[in-house]
């Protein structure tokens, strides 16, 4: 009975000793210590490596003469991810805020594919989602910048979701329509492909989108001339989806400009944001309304 609560003592010191929380919060979530960014660059070798395992895997050849070794790298790599996954929820000061974070989604994709496979076969191919882990560089090697633009680039595409599902609606009905008209010209030919209207909307679809697998052919006249009809309709649509997130990109990018602090000549800030968030200036634009 004391040994049990001793155990109990022991492990309830760790679990509330704030100064190795602390240590270890420095050195897995800063980059900017020296043994953060030793830690962060060691982690990217081990998913870049564990990526590469699952590959090299994937290949009959290869894997049918180191199968035992290229297991056991899979195995070691995920024991390390469980440890690491572990340890930043004990060191973090909001566990669940990590928990449901986007990194923390992905650290936690990143375990369950070993986990799976005893279950379900097959789904240790998953463990490429840890390629996702990667994104860490940009903060580990101080690229900020890029992330400022994939921020501007998803914040384009949400603004530019409701036109662009708009589009997919009225590209599906004309596919759909054009499937059916070619299913009505090529339908009674022997041999024919276009035996029902499902395998006539997959032609259009691969047709329409310049794929052109070529499984499925017209053979009359005017099948043929309906073919050319939708090869230069998906020469014309197929950038109109490019065209209005361009659009909104610009827009922001635009509206973004013009919130420039007058002391340091930063652009880039919030709509509403009163004050710079290189320099703590007041923002003129914010002031004077515009």
């Amino acid at each position: 009975m004391g040994l049990f609560t001793k155990l109990r003592e022991r492990v309830d010191a760790f679990l509330h000793d704030e100064d190795l929380k602390r240590k270890l919060y420095v050195i897995i979530f800063e980059s900017d210590t020296p043994k953060g960014k030793l830690f962060d660059t060691c982690l990217i070798g081990f998913i870049i490596a564990s990526v590469v395992v699952v590959i090299l895997e994937s290949i009959q050849s290869f894997s049918y003469h180191y199968t035992f070794a290229l297991r056991v790298l899979e195995y070691v790599f995920t024991a390390f991810f469980t440890f690491e996954y572990l340890v930043r929820i004990y060191c973090s000061p909001r566990p669940k805020k990590y928990i449901f974070s986007f990194f923390g989604i992905v650290d936690l994709l990143a375990t369950l594919p070993v986990y799976l496979s005893f279950f379900f076969a097959g789904t240790r191919y998953l463990i490429v989602i840890r390629a996702f882990r990667l994104i860490r560089v940009f903060r580990v090697f101080k690229l900020f910048n890029f992330l400022k633009e994939g921020n501007l680039l998803l914040k384009s595409l949400r603004i530019s979701a409701p036109k662009i599902f708009v589009f997919f609606f009225f590209v599906l009905i004309l596919v759909t329509s054009i499937g059916t008209i070619m299913y009505m010209i090529e339908g009674n030919q022997p041999g024919t492909q276009f035996n029902n209207i499902p395998n006539s909307i997959y032609w259009a679809i691969v047709t329409m989108t310049t794929v052109g697998y070529g499984d499925i052919t017209p053979v009359t006249p005017a099948g043929r001339f309906l073919s050319a009809i939708v090869m230069l309709i998906g020469y014309t649509i197929i950038a109109v989806p490019t065209g209005i997130v361009s659009a909104t990109m610009v827009g922001e990018q635009r509206k973004r400009s013009r919130y420039k602090c007058p002391n340091c000549h930063q652009d880039g800030h919030e709509e509403l944001a009163e004050y710079c968030k290189y320099c703590g200036s007041k923002l003129e634009n914010y002031n004077s309304g515009k």
